[in-house]
């Protein structure tokens, strides 16, 4: 887990940290290949440390080359992340949340989508009694 789930990230940061979770486990030149507009290998080379630094990355030794992964799994980091992005952008409420997803999507969502969400606001109630 990371040190600091707070701790904010630079652009470039979050660009490895996304290919990271893409791939699962990756070598600083996989990682390089990957990137859009890459910086120097040595550039990448200090990022992977500065994340590994954070906490939010490891690495492992395979022969010459070190294969990093991220720290933890996918899915808790996207609750962080939404769970800072709701305190950050809409004053932790949740409805507040939802409402602008829906605003924004509410063309690109099918009715299986909105059956799905319907179902998972269902069990939450439950849940919440």
């Amino acid at each position: 887990m990371p040190k600091n789930t707070q701790v904010k990230l630079s652009r470039r940061e979050r660009q490895i940290l996304d290919i990271l979770y893409q791939r699962e486990k990756a070598s600083a030149s996989d990682v390089r290949e990957a990137m859009e507009d890459p910086p120097s290998y040595s550039a990448v080379r200090t990022l992977l440390g500065v994340l590994e630094e954070k906490g939010h990355i490891q690495h492992e030794l395979n022969g010459l080359k070190y294969i990093y992964s991220p720290t933890v799994a996918k899915e808790k980091a996207w609750r962080s992340v939404m769970k800072h992005m709701m305190e950050t952008y809409f004053g932790g409420s949740p409805e507040r949340a939802v409402a602008a997803l829906l605003d924004v999507s509410s063309a690109q969502l099918k009715r299986e989508d909105l059956n799905r969400m319907a179902a998972m606001i269902e069990k939450a109630k439950k849940e919440g009694k």
